[in-house]
C-alpha cells in the first residue's frame, strides 16, 4: 500500500494533467460573434482607444484590462521548499498563484516565468513587460537577489511591485502574532522575538515587527546568529545584526517570548523550547515539515500558542490570506505602490477578523460542525483562507491606507 505522500502525489498529478492541462485559460470578456463586434474589438474600431491611451497613458485603465491584471513573475530560483528548480518547473506554482488571485479577489493574473542571467537581467525584463499590467507579484526569487529585484523595480515603476515571499508572509505572521501575544498576556513592545531563518521572509518579518513596536528582535541563519562581527552579511541583514557576537542558537532562543521559524525542518531543537519564556508563542512555518515537530512542542510546552504553515493543523499561516486582498485594494484605487501603511492595514484587519464569529459557510468548507471549533483562542488566531469575509474586510482597509498615504491615483 502506498504512503499518504504517494497518494497525494498521484492525485496532484492527475489534477494538473486533466484536460486542459494546467490551471489557467484565457476567456474573452467582450462579445465577438458578429461583424459589428469584430469591427469594435479589432480594426478599425480599436484605433479609438489606441489614440486615447497614446494621448493619456492613464486612460489604459479605462480601455484595457490593465487595471485588473497582475503579472506573477518568477525566475524559479526558490520554488516552495524545492530550491532552484528553474523557471519552467516553477510554472505550476505560478499558475496556482494566478488561480488564487482569481478565486479570492476576482483579479486576472498571467504567470510569467523568466530564464534570467542574473538579477540585473531579471529586473530589465520585468521593467520591459510592466506597461501591460496593473501590478507585479514577484514570486519564488532567491535571496539576496529578491531584495535587489524588488527595490529597483519599485524605484523604476509606478505600479505596485510586491514580493509575496517577503511581505505577504510578514503580514500574515504579524496578524497572527498580534492575536497570539494578546492571548498570552503580552504585547509587541515588550516581547523578545527570535527568528530562525534570515532569508527573504525572515528579514521582512523582522522589519514588519519593528514597525509594530518590537524592540528586541534577533535573527539567525544557517551560519549562526546575526551580529555585527559577521563579514558575510549583505546590506539587507545589517540593520538586524544586533545580537551579541558570542551568542549561539541556544542563546538566541533562551528566554524568548516568541520563536518564528522560516527556515527548514529541524532547525529549532525541541529541547530548546524548555528555555523559552513562560506562555511563549511558537511559529514553525517551514512547509511541509516544520522547524520543530508541533505535536512534540505542544507536549513539552502546553502553555504555548503554536502555528505552522500546514493546512492540516490549527493556525495555518497562509499567504493566501494576504496577497489577493492587498492587490485588490491596491488595484481598486490604482495605487502606485504597496507601502508599509497598506501592509499594516492588512495586519490589523486580519487580526480583527479572527476575533469575530465565524459564519457557518466557513465551518462547512472545512468539514466542521461545531461553531466552537473556530472560535478566537489558542487554536484559532488567524482567519481561514476560504473565509468569504476577507475580501470585504482586508481590501477596503488596504485601499483606504493607499489613499491616506498618498499613493492612490483615484
Amino acid at each position: 500500500m502506498g504512503t499518504s505522500e504517494d497518494t497525494l502525489r498521484e492525485r496532484a498529478l492527475a489534477y494538473h494533467a486533466a484536460a486542459p492541462a494546467g490551471k489557467l485559460s484565457v476567456v474573452p470578456s467582450k462579445a465577438c460573434a458578429t461583424q459589428e463586434d469584430l469591427s469594435l474589438a479589432y480594426s478599425p474600431g480599436v484605433a479609438a482607444p489606441v489614440r486615447e491611451i497614446a494621448a493619456d497613458p492613464d486612460r489604459s485603465y479605462d480601455y484595457t484590462a490593465r487595471g485588473n491584471l497582475v503579472a506573477v513573475v518568477s525566475n524559479g530560483t526558490a520554488v516552495l521548499g524545492l530550491g532552484n528548480v528553474g523557471p519552467l518547473a516553477g510554472k505550476p506554482v505560478m499558475e496556482g498563484k494566478a488561480l488564487l488571485f482569481r478565486r479570492f479577489a476576482d483579479i486576472d493574473a498571467f504567470d510569467i516565468e523568466i530564464r534570467a542571467r542574473d538579477a540585473g537581467h531579471l529586473i530589465d525584463v520585468i521593467e520591459a513587460i510592466a506597461p501591460g499590467f496593473g501590478g507585479i507579484n514577484l514570486e519564488d526569487i532567491a535571496a539576496p537577489d529578491c531584495f535587489r529585484v524588488e527595490t529597483e523595480l519599485q524605484d523604476r515603476l509606478d505600479i505596485p511591485v510586491f514580493h509575496d515571499d517577503q511581505h505577504g508572509t510578514a503580514v500574515i505572521v504579524a496578524a497572527a502574532l498580534r492575536n497570539a501575544l494578546e492571548l498570552q498576556g503580552k504585547h509587541f513592545g515588550g516581547a523578545r522575538v527570535a527568528i530562525v531563518g534570515a532569508g527573504a521572509a525572515g528579514i521582512a518579518i523582522a522589519r514588519m515587527l519593528q514597525s509594530l513596536g518590537v524592540q528586541d528582535c534577533f535573527l539567525s541563519d544557517v551560519h549562526g546568529v546575526l551580529h555585527r562581527g559577521r563579514r558575510d552579511l549583505g546590506p539587507w541583514h545589517q540593520p538586524f545584526a544586533t545580537a551579541p557576537a558570542h551568542w549561539s542558537l541556544a542563546d538566541l532562543l533562551a528566554g524568548a517570548d516568541v520563536v518564528i521559524g522560516v527556515s527548514v525542518r529541524n532547525a529549532i531543537p525541541l529541547e530548546s523550547l524548555a528555555g523559552l519564556a513562560p506562555r511563549p508563542v511558537i511559529f514553525a512555518l517551514a512547509n511541509p515539515d516544520p522547524e520543530v515537530d508541533p505535536v512534540a512542542a505542544r507536549a513539552l510546552r502546553p502553555d504555548a500558542v503554536i502555528a505552522t504553515g500546514r493546512s492540516d493543523l490549527p493556525n495555518q499561516v497562509n499567504n493566501a490570506l494576504g496577497f489577493p486582498f492587498l492587490f485588490r485594494g491596491a488595484l481598486d484605487v490604482r495605487a502606485r505602490k504597496i507601502n508599509m501603511p497598506m501592509l499594516l492595514a492588512a495586519v490589523e484587519s486580519l487580526a480583527s477578523l479572527a476575533r469575530e464569529p465565524v459564519p457557518q459557510t466557513v465551518l462547512q468548507a472545512y468539514g466542521m460542525e461545531d461553531s466552537g471549533a473556530l472560535e478566537f483562542g489558542p487554536g484559532y488566531i488567524i482567519p481561514k483562507p476560504l473565509d468569504p469575509r476577507l475580501r470585504g474586510k482586508v481590501a477596503p482597509a488596504v485601499a483606504q491606507a493607499a489613499r491616506d498615504s498618498g499613493v492612490a491615483r483615484i
